[in-house]
């Protein structure tokens, strides 16, 4: 059985709205509840850790019985970075593997949540190729030209043993290193061999008004199907 991590403490500062970007309405309902619908057909994932703002914990209470979902969910608090709200969460975890997502992904499907869970690997993280040209600038100056063949864009979920992530969580933290997601703490710190999967070039992460018209369009358009 696995714990989902679920990131949800982010103020979306860039959506420039009064309230977090996760609790936004996206083709009628919040956008956190995207994720949630999909984990609760998940038999595999037992419990939710969800790492939210103290603030809003009476909403998300609000919207499991207004939606009627039955998963348990334990709460931790939110960091100062993503990568301190991820260990917040990640302390938490009982099981032996832990699987993360970002509540800004409402368009995970639950196949994908599947092919992570039924993957042999121990250590599993989507990606997508990047299409387009990726140069190195500094000073407001290109100084370098990257292969982007050798580039992937990561995506979420991942799914991670629990013990390794954390143990490099420690180490990160010992030397005031911060890094953006977690395949990289992970390889970085203990050179673990990390499976790639293929994922999705819907599976968008909302940070910007204009994210949030895209995803509109794609739901209006059904190219988003949540039983899937």
């Amino acid at each position: 059985m696995y714990t989902l991590v679920l990131l949800a403490g982010g103020k979306g500062t860039r959506m420039k709205k009064e309230i977090p970007k996760q609790f936004l309405l996206l083709s009628g309902k919040p956008i956190i509840m995207h994720t949630f619908e999909r984990i609760e057909k998940i038999e595999e994932i037992e419990e939710i850790i969800l790492v939210c703002e103290e603030t809003y914990i009476s909403i998300i209470e609000e919207y499991r019985k207004n939606y009627n979902l039955k998963k348990k969910i334990r709460y931790a608090k939110p960091g100062g970075t993503r990568q301190e709200s991820l260990y917040n969460g990640l302390k938490l975890v009982n099981t032996e593997s832990v699987i993360l997502h970002e509540s800004a992904r409402p368009f995970v499907k639950i196949s994908e949540f599947k092919e992570l869970i039924n993957c042999n690997e121990k250590n599993v993280t989507y990606t997508y190729p990047i299409q387009f040209t990726v140069l190195q600038a500094n000073n407001n100056k290109i100084n370098g030209i990257l292969d982007r063949s050798q580039l992937v864009n990561i995506q979420l979920p991942q799914k991670f043993e629990t013990k390794l992530l954390l143990e490099a969580h420690e180490k990160a933290r010992s030397e005031k290193k911060q890094f953006t997601e977690d395949a990289s703490v992970l390889y970085y710190y203990e050179k673990a061999e990390i499976k790639t999967l293929k994922g999705s070039e819907y599976n968008l992460k909302i940070t910007e008004p204009l994210d949030l018209i895209v995803g509109e369009i794609l739901y209006k358009e059904n190219l988003i199907r949540k039983e899937e």
